[in-house]
């Protein structure tokens, strides 16, 4: 199993980003590649995407825990995906969140890896729009 870890700081206080990122509907903000996600209930959410040119939909399982600011996820399937995400409070308004992906399928040439470090930037981008946006009385 080949795993794939990432970590990125952000410009937003630890709770916020945590509510942020434990948002099924925010995925598409922060993964290029996704166009929906809606959950379903429970643990389960819709997700679409354009992988390769392919439309492609299925079901996957998000797990939230707000008191240690975790999130597990995954979807069933051949390449056994699934991940892990801690968000962690550096100081007051400044976290830093770690991400780590684990599937059965190695991708070549560094595809995932760097996939994972393109949507971390996005989603520290996101989060900090998204806490202007609340600050500015928008959101």
């Amino acid at each position: 199993m080949a795993t794939y870890t990432h970590t990125e700081d952000a410009e937003v206080a630890a709770d916020d980003l945590f509510g942020f990122l434990a948002e099924p509907r925010n995925l598409p903000r922060y993964f290029p590649r996704m166009t929906a996600a809606e959950p379903e209930g429970g643990e389960a959410v819709h997700v679409e995407a354009e992988v390769h040119g392919d439309h492609v939909e299925g079901d996957a399982w998000l797990r939230p825990d707000a008191a240690e600011r975790r999130l597990e996820w995954g979807a069933e399937g051949p390449d056994d995906y699934h991940g892990e995400l801690q968000v962690d409070e550096l100081a007051p308004g400044r976290s830093r969140i770690t991400v780590s992906l684990h599937s059965v399928r190695e991708a070549e040439g560094g595809e995932v890896q760097d996939g994972l470090e393109r949507a971390m930037t996005a989603l520290a981008q996101a989060a900090v729009e998204e806490e202007r946006t609340r600050a500015e009385g928008y959101g």
